[in-house]
């Protein structure tokens, strides 16, 4: 079973507060978890106003609808996000048995 991992490196330059930081935050949390049903998390940066690491993870029965899935997370991400967003990287795993 296939398990999907996307990374987001994003540079909030407007942030002036971490409570400036954590509300883009949240709200891109939000939205891909209500949107796509995913697990969102803030993976590093949690100190620095301008900065932040969000991982999203999916899990299917079927690796092509898993690509799919997170490519579409990817590019609503970029919608919501635009400048902000650094840079993407998606990762695959396979479940050992």
């Amino acid at each position: 079973m296939p398990i999907g991992l996307l990374t987001l490196e994003i540079h909030i330059p407007g942030a002036r507060s971490l409570k400036d930081k954590r509300q883009v935050v949240r709200s891109l949390k939000d939205r891909l978890r209500a949107r796509f049903n995913v697990a969102v998390a803030e993976l590093d940066h949690q100190e620095l106003w301008q900065r932040a690491r969000v991982g999203v993870v999916s899990i299917s029965g079927d690796g092509r609808h898993l690509e799919e899935s997170l490519q579409e997370i990817a590019a609503e991400s970029e919608r919501t996000l635009g400048s902000d967003l650094v840079s993407r990287e998606i990762e695959y795993f396979e479940e050992e048995e």
